[in-house]
């Protein structure tokens, strides 16, 4: 029997409020979370992997890098239908798009989660893995690359982000909207991802790549501490289309100089990037110097794509040809 994979890791999903405490913490297993909430003798197709039962915090690249491995050692062993990662919701979109990055198959990956705890009112876990399970069965789903069902929404996962700290349909694609809807357990796309990256497979990651935030009067400080730590990439959120404060300028500079990247994103929530000015700092600016432009990436998201990039090479044109689409 072909077999769909559902691989937890943990998250609020997997948590009750303490009565000793009287905070969320982790309490269910992937087993009890089956058993208990979706009468698991329904799903005989599912597989249950319990990678970890860790709140999303917790998550690291080199564990992303290890869920990776682990869905492309199935895929090559077994013929899955498809993959479910269970995740918590802070780090959500980042696992999602380590994945969508490092794994190249038609087969649905979906990641998804839940903003409540299984002891609040109105939990939502439950229909987001019963959605889940029906994105990733369906044909629909093939060659989308991994995506992300919460709120019976599904959004691409080089798109998505977490937009609120609380509300259920937290995560949107601010500037495309998703990509389709689960209604009344059917699938229903409405259109493709706007943008597709070359996928990258790696054995190995990339660290000590940094993503410092840029405000009024950012200076060079912190780029030159993590330059003498031995980083190995930046990347900056910098003012609305790509601007920094002048005095950054020596530090990026000090980088480029090292052949340290320097990714370029907005700490907007939406649009893109773009070297529109001229001026010192600004985005045009930047570029000549040497720096790349991440176009719509957010910083979190060009992180990763930087770690995984320079496991392949350091080199400014394949770089660039990455993040500039």
């Amino acid at each position: 029997m072909k077999k769909l994979y559902m691989i937890f890791t943990g998250g609020t999903i997997s948590m009750k409020i303490d009565d000793e405490t009287h905070s969320v913490k982790p309490a269910l297993s992937a087993e009890e979370i089956m058993h208990n909430f979706l009468g698991y003798k329904l799903y005989k197709d599912i597989e249950v992997i319990e990678f970890s039962e860790i709140p999303s915090p917790s998550m690291t690249p080199d564990m992303m890098l290890e869920i990776s491995k682990l869905i492309k050692k199935i895929i090559k062993e077994k013929d899955p239908i498809g993959f479910i990662v269970i995740h918590g919701t802070d780090t959500l979109e980042e696992t999602a798009f380590f994945l969508d990055t490092a794994i190249e198959t038609e087969i649905p990956i979906v990641v998804t989660g839940s903003m409540k705890s299984s002891s609040d009112l109105g939990f939502d876990g439950v229909n987001n893995l019963v959605s889940s399970i029906l994105v990733a069965r369906s044909t629909k789903s093939r060659g989308r690359g991994t995506l992300v069902v919460m709120n019976d929404q599904i959004n691409a996962a080089s798109e998505v982000t977490k937009s609120n700290t609380l509300t259920l349909d937290t995560f949107k694609s601010l500037d495309y909207g998703p990509l389709g809807i689960v209604d009344n357990n059917e699938v229903h796309y409405h259109r493709l991802v706007t943008v597709v990256r070359n996928k990258l497979d790696i054995d190995d990651l990339v660290n000590n790549v940094y993503l410092i935030k840029s405000y009024a009067g950012t200076d060079s400080l912190v780029i030159n501490f993590l330059i003498d730590q031995g980083a190995n990439g930046f990347v900056i959120e910098a003012l609305g289309r790509g601007n920094v404060p002048p005095k950054m300028i020596a530090g990026i500079e000090r980088a480029l100089e090292n052949n340290i990247p320097v990714i370029i994103c907005s700490r907007c929530p939406s649009g893109r990037t773009l070297d529109s000015y001229g001026y010192v700092g600004g985005g045009k600016y930047l570029t000549d110097m040497g720096c790349i432009m991440a176009s719509s990436l957010n910083g979190q998201k060009a992180r990763l794509l930087l770690m995984l990039a320079l496991s392949k090479s350091s080199e400014r044109k394949f770089l660039k040809g990455l993040f500039t689409l």
